[in-house]
């Protein structure tokens, strides 16, 4: 008699270590029998490329640390050493810079993805919420490396992101002091950075992943179409409309894989500068804390909230007061209960703070929010649909105004400061925040396409 499937995993060496972890049971709850929407179109693999460059970064990163001196003496020769003496080191250097620079590329256009159709909608609100503390941690990631080259970019553009704490009101320059260690960014802060890049942050940033996708496997997967495939199943409790993920995404994403990999390598042989965007000119010169460099600029996928940053002044600032205020009275006037009288009061306490504060704290301000705004998106928008196909045409619209304000932003802030380009960067931060702001408001207007009730396929 043919052994049962049951009895084969309970058998051979598979089978012994089945009975003391669940290999066999975890790879078929979240690989080859976990049901994914049968529709998934080329934004879904950009989820699958976030996953293999953070195993690129974390293995290259233990490569280049057997090397590296975190020492103020020793670290720019150290990057050099390795550049030159050590076997392939040059390769791996450039896989770290330009994983770096490719694992902003990809997520990007993953939480875009998620833009578009609705991901971030119930019931997948802490998938959401959990992304963008990866975001978040990636931010800081990138930061505390950005460091450790110690060259010219590196020291300066430390320097002058650790002096904006110190325009928090009253804890700010203790707060910049303590970051740095010093009163001056010196060997104490590359030792520091070094740890929370090397240690703390990537700790944190793997188990923000996990979490990520437990919460979403939990819950499935979304899809172009915003339906819900798990209301509609077979008699055997799969969905009708979902396929196992593996073979079929699998070979699905290896595709994705291939063409990532042969644009990273591309970059990697051919251009790893990018032409400056992703190392920087002035990050092969030591770092002289004499000298500064004529500019100052963070990395490109920094210079969009840099740009808010500089763009702060004070007739913005008088401007931002002016648009608080009128919040205040549209509450008064709209308002329900409590808040009535609440959301006034509490416009009319941020007015007055506002005055009394620099415009150089509001600019953190800013910065900060633009990022911690994508945290509300399950609740800012109120669409009756998820996915951008049966939305409104102006939703469309107004979607790719936001996208437009955002690149033109990521512009602005690689380039000097003038009084036009700081007038256009103004303007579009208030575009980018009345996207989100507005949204309560202009996600239920207009006339919505029906979804259909199972997921629109065709086979190819």
């Amino acid at each position: 008699m043919a052994a049962t499937d049951k009895e084969v995993e309970t058998t051979g060496f598979l089978g012994w270590i089945d009975r003391r972890f669940p290999l066999t049971s975890t790879w078929k709850a979240h690989v080859s029998e976990y049901y994914a929407p049968k529709n998934f179109n080329f934004w879904y693999i950009f989820g699958s490329l976030a996953l293999l460059v953070l195993v690129n970064q974390i293995v290259t990163g233990i490569f280049l640390t057997m090397n590296y001196k975190p020492d103020a003496t020793l670290a720019f020769a150290s990057v050099e050493y390795i550049m030159r003496e050590v076997p392939w080191g040059w390769l791996i250097r450039y896989m770290h810079s330009t994983g770096a620079s490719m694992f902003f590329v990809v997520v990007y256009l993953h939480m875009f993805r998620g833009l578009l159709y609705g991901s971030y909608r119930k019931p997948r609100e802490l998938v959401w919420i959990f992304g963008c503390a990866i975001f978040l941690c990636l931010m800081a990631e990138a930061f505390f490396g950005y460091l450790l080259p110690w060259g010219q970019m590196s020291f300066w553009g430390a320097q002058v992101i650790v002096n904006l704490f110190s325009a928090i009101p009253f804890i700010g320059p203790d707060l910049s002091l303590w970051i740095r260690g010093d009163y001056v960014v010196s060997d104490v802060t590359l030792n520091r950075f070094f740890a929370f890049h090397v240690v703390a942050i990537p700790l944190v940033l793997i188990g923000l992943v996990v979490a990520h996708l437990v919460a979403l496997h939990e819950v499935g997967s979304n899809n172009p179409d915003g339906i819900e495939i798990k209301a509609k199943k077979d008699e055997k409790g799969i969905p009708l409309d979902g396929i196992p993920f593996h073979p079929y995404y699998s070979v699905h994403d290896f595709m994705g894989v291939c063409v990532f990999l042969f644009i990273f390598a591309a970059i990697i042989f051919f251009a790893p500068e990018m032409g400056g965007y992703f190392l920087e000119a002035n990050n092969f010169v030591p770092a002289n804390s004499l000298q500064t460099p004529n500019e100052i600029a963070p990395v490109w996928y920094f210079t969009a909230f840099y740009a808010m940053l500089r763009a702060t002044t004070d007739p913005f600032k008088i401007v931002l007061m002016i648009l608080v205020a009128l919040l205040g009275v549209l509450a008064l006037l709209r308002a329900r209960g409590k808040w009535r009288i609440g959301l006034p009061v509490l416009a009319l306490l941020v007015v007055v703070f506002m005055a009394l504060t620099e415009s150089k704290f509001w600019g953190v301000v800013v910065m900060g929010t633009a990022v911690v705004s994508l945290f509300f998106l399950p609740w800012l928008d109120r669409s009756p649909v998820k996915s951008i196909r049966y939305r409104p045409f102006f939703h469309k619209v107004f979607y790719g105004i936001f996208v437009f304000a955002f690149l033109v932003l990521g512009y602005l802030g690689t380039k000097p400061p003038s009084p036009a380009s700081t007038l256009i960067a103004q303007i579009c931060a208030l575009i980018y925040f009345a996207f989100f702001l507005g949204m309560p408001f202009w996600t239920t207007r207009g006339r919505f396409k029906q979804p259909p009730d199972r997921v629109r396929y065709k086979p190819h």
